[in-house]
């Protein structure tokens, strides 16, 4: 059965940030409150509206129950699933099904981290990762994990297709000029192509530059049915496509490392919205490391496969270039709190709604917003729309 009858039938009314880069003095659940609050007053809601709830959290397994409590929430619908980065565009669709049916009304989904600031650091949660998700193939010869493993991915690109340490570094920067032009970015300080390829070494063929941020953040949106949607103050955005895919936990069980499943989410969310990849106005890919967004151009049908690099060159996806790609700086010079998913629908809806500044893509009627999930494991594809667009 095709989903295409539930194209544009939800639309996302309201979004929130909060806590971004350092958030000293507050804990995860609080900056989510200050998002989810945000959120909602953005949408001209308040809590008492909400009846449906998604989020999770890689330092929480229960975690959507202390979030309803917090937030005083009484949900008839919740999802709690757990696909990292990717969850929160891999909620959109149990959120639209949930809506479709009657079982709720409005869902916030909804996320928090202080990986840079809080208690719990990043090498200890690695440590307990290590008991709760064990990777039998990769944790006995202790990698560095995730950047060993998106090494590996960009070791092979570059063996296969002849992309060039050059080309990776071209994603790095494009990302930091994107983030110069948005005040709520972490990272704006000048890079070149140089800064990247003399940063410090984290793993071939990656330096520090070609890494996500480490940061604190929070984000939130709210989704309503269409017909409840245009009687909100803002300009609905409604969800025209998504759909998700795993094809792997461990990169080392990827059948080819160069191509991810968001070869098979993108291609059923684009049929779904009725869309192709030269329709799309504004995109956003989840930029870990520069290989994701070079994989992902190719995956997602935006170049084909092998030819990312040469695509991305001459800042080819940098503020002037043929395509915008990352305009909030990304992962790599915006915000990254561990997932990274739900600043890519923010960012989405911002654009759209034309709310953007100095980075506006001029008549962007038209966004997608790509998630990844573990080590190129969890894949999901949103593709949004303004009214004129359904």
């Amino acid at each position: 059965m095709s989903l295409q009858h539930m194209r544009g039938k939800s639309a996302i009314v309201g979004v929130g940030q909060a806590g971004i880069g350092e958030a000293h003095g507050f804990t995860a659940m609080e900056i989510l409150a200050q998002a989810a609050t945000k959120a909602v007053a953005d949408a001209g809601l308040t809590m008492q509206d909400i009846d449906g709830l998604a989020t999770c959290s890689s330092a929480a397994s229960m975690w959507a129950m202390p979030t309803a409590e917090y937030l005083g929430l009484r949900p008839k619908f919740i999802d709690s699933t757990m696909l990292g980065g990717s969850s929160f565009i891999a909620h959109l669709m149990p959120a639209m099904l949930a809506l479709e049916s009657g079982q709720c009304n409005a869902v916030l989904v909804c996320y928090g981290s202080t990986q840079k600031t809080g208690t719990f650091s990043r090498k200890a949660m690695s440590e307990a990762f290590k008991l709760v998700d064990p990777l039998p193939y990769e944790h006995p010869y202790q990698p560095m994990l995730p950047p060993t493993a998106y090494a590996l991915a960009a070791s092979r690109h570059m063996h296969e297709f002849g992309t060039t340490r050059e080309q990776l570094a071209e994603v790095a920067v494009a990302a930091r000029r994107w983030a110069q032009l948005n005040p709520e970015a972490y990272a704006r300080d000048p890079l070149s192509i140089d800064d990247v390829l003399n940063a410090r070494m984290i793993s071939t063929p990656l330096t520090v530059r070609d890494c996500c941020l480490v940061t604190d953040g929070a984000g939130a949106f709210v989704l309503m049915r269409a017909d409840r949607a245009k009687a909100q103050k803002q300009k609905p955005v409604y969800v025209l496509g998504n759909a998700t895919a795993v094809w792997n936990r461990q990169i080392s069980c990827m059948e080819n490392l160069t191509v991810t499943s968001a070869s098979e989410s993108g291609q059923r969310a684009f049929e779904m919205a009725g869309l192709k990849p030269s329709d799309v106005d504004v995109v956003g890919l989840y930029d870990a490391f520069t290989i994701n967004t070079l994989l992902f151009l190719e995956d997602l049908g935006f170049c084909k496969k092998g030819e990312a690099g040469a695509f991305v060159q001459n800042g080819g996806i940098a503020p002037g270039g043929h395509l915008p790609v990352n305009t909030n700086g990304g992962g790599l010079s915006c915000v990254h709190p561990g997932m990274y998913g739900i600043f890519l629908v923010i960012e989405a809806v911002r654009q759209l709604r034309g709310e953007c500044g100095e980075r506006q893509v001029k008549d962007a009627k038209i966004a997608l917003a790509h998630g990844n999930g573990g080590t190129l494991s969890s894949q999901s594809t949103a593709l949004f729309g303004l009214e004129e667009t359904l």
